[in-house]
């Protein structure tokens, strides 16, 4: 790569169409007066998404091989790209607020072990079950504060990205802001969400059981043990762990599993049918209370059992070396423009 610039903004996407356009507008606007790049990471997209990207002036880089996509591996395939001594991610589908990226670098010039920032996050789309209860629920890491991860992206230091190997574990399908997180906790940097509008999302439209047959195709619903055996034995895996809801609910779901598959042998006569109705009822019920909704309950339920099964899909697929460089071919690379770097107010 030729001399570094300041910024890098980092779009991951496949086949996003729809949204290319917003997202990549939205990071050219975000970058005026910053010496930077806008880098698309597309993982071989099928439809136009590579077309409509080439219109702009970017560089886009894809995949050389589809089979590798995952989540990890788009941030990581742009960070290979790279040159920002600051690299901001976001998603294809997202838009990045104009003023994020100044309030975030501002943040990191007071404190120097600030390895990443994130904002607000204001879903657009809540179409379906899944993305109506993350708007619902109150969730630590999404309010302003310090924070165990930046979900749906946010603003890193290289030089704190370098110390701990790589951007994304290439090999996640799902929970690599996780990882990535306690990777840093683990090396003595922080991060942090401030009180600001970071980033619109707008998801995916459709079903609820339509997004749950796509989270099992894509893979993403392997996250789970993915991140699991990622992190195990290794200095972050106390932390991956106690942050990461989905292993607890693997773990709650396969002993309501065992304790159904015991019944028969604990509970004998007219008992046996009352107590295996009732256990398998529980969860339908619990969770119908808790959101006064059976269409929620039928999800959320469903979403459990799919998550816990494909936890072992994730746990023992193959992985190869994080860090190991991404065969990828650049399709366009258009010239930033040049400011100076005193103008963003950091040591560049």
């Amino acid at each position: 790569m030729s001399e570094p610039l300041a910024l890098s903004i980092i779009i991951k996407a496949l086949n996003e169409e729809r949204n290319i356009a917003g997202a990549i507008e939205s990071a050219l606007a975000a970058l005026e007066g910053y010496d930077g790049e806008v880098i698309l990471a597309d993982s071989a997209s099928t439809d136009r998404t590579v077309e409509i990207a080439c219109r702009y002036p970017i560089r886009v880089v894809t995949l050389e091989q589809p089979f590798e996509r995952s989540c990890g591996i788009g941030a990581q395939l742009g960070y290979q790209h790279s040159r920002g001594d600051f690299v901001c991610i976001i998603d294809g589908d997202m838009r990045l607020h104009r003023g994020f990226l100044e309030a975030a670098l501002a943040v990191m010039a007071r404190e120097p072990r600030v390895a990443g920032v994130g904002g607000l996050i204001l879903e657009q789309d809540t179409s379906n079950v899944e993305f109506e209860a993350r708007q619902a629920r109150d969730e630590p890491d999404r309010r302003a504060g310090s924070v165990s991860r930046l979900d749906c992206g946010g603003l890193y230091r290289r030089e704190a990205i370098e110390a701990v190997g790589y951007f994304t574990d290439r090999n996640l399908h799902g929970g690599e802001e996780l990882d990535l997180g306690a990777r840093l906790h683990a090396a003595g940097w922080s991060l942090t969400r401030i009180d600001r509008p970071a980033i619109d999302h707008y998801g995916h439209s459709g079903g609820d059981f339509r997004l749950l047959l796509r989270r099992f195709r894509n893979k993403t619903a392997f996250a789970a043990g993915e991140v699991f055996r990622a992190s195990f034995g290794r200095a972050h895996f106390p932390l991956v762990f106690r942050n990461n809801n989905g292993f607890t609910l693997c773990l709650i779901v396969h002993l309501w599993w065992l304790t159904i598959l015991a019944t028969p042998f604990l509970v004998h006569g007219w008992l046996l049918p009352v107590a295996l109705a009732t256990l398998v009822a529980f969860p339908f019920v619990a969770m119908g209370l808790k959101w006064r909704s059976i269409r929620y309950a039928a999800y959320a339920v469903s979403a459990w059992n799919l998550y816990a099964v494909c936890f072992w899909f994730g746990l023992l697929r193959r992985r190869v070396r994080p860090n190991a460089r991404i065969a990828s071919r650049i399709l366009a690379d258009a010239v930033p423009s040049r400011r100076s770097s005193s103008q963003i107010g950091l040591r560049v």
